[in-house]
């Protein structure tokens, strides 16, 4: 485990799935430890249902969560150098903040965690994949982060 960062900024392909969870989890379990926030490289989808579903399962709330890309996110005047640690669930993600921050010293590291889009036939399988993806995002953070102080999970 490394120093505990001020903010960070977790991102995926459309700020839909994974990195919502992500900044939920992370609020959840570290409070206002870090500034926390997420994104995607785009914003095309809302928040997934299933997303809210696995992570209302452990007291984390999202259905308020709106979408959000990097473009926006400069157009509402955040700047990713207020980050001390981004964060990328995807590929593409990935290389979208390298691309981004390449002039700036950030630390940027890459999650490879699971997208359950798509995967799963019926309610209970889906779930069951979200639920994954949402376990690894949390023993990431575990390991990454070290234990909460209080961990309610």
């Amino acid at each position: 485990m490394v120093d505990f960062p001020q903010s960070v900024l977790f991102c995926c392909d459309h700020n839909a799935v994974r990195s919502p969870m992500a900044e939920g989890l992370m609020k959840k379990l570290y409070g206002q430890k870090a500034y926390v926030q997420s994104a995607g490289v785009k914003n095309d989808m809302e928040i997934d249902g299933f997303s809210i579903t696995v992570c209302r399962e452990m007291g984390i709330e999202l259905s308020k969560h709106r979408s959000r890309s990097f473009e926006e996110m400069r157009d509402w005047g955040d700047d990713l150098t207020q980050f001390d640690l981004i964060i990328a669930l995807s590929p593409a993600s990935q290389r979208m903040a390298l691309e981004l921050t390449r002039f700036h010293h950030l630390e940027i590291e890459y999650w490879p965690v699971l997208d359950p889009t798509g995967l799963g036939d019926g309610r209970e399988a889906k779930l069951a994949a979200y639920r994954q993806t949402r376990d690894q995002i949390h023993s990431r953070m575990l390991v990454r982060f070290g234990p909460p102080e209080e961990e309610e999970l």
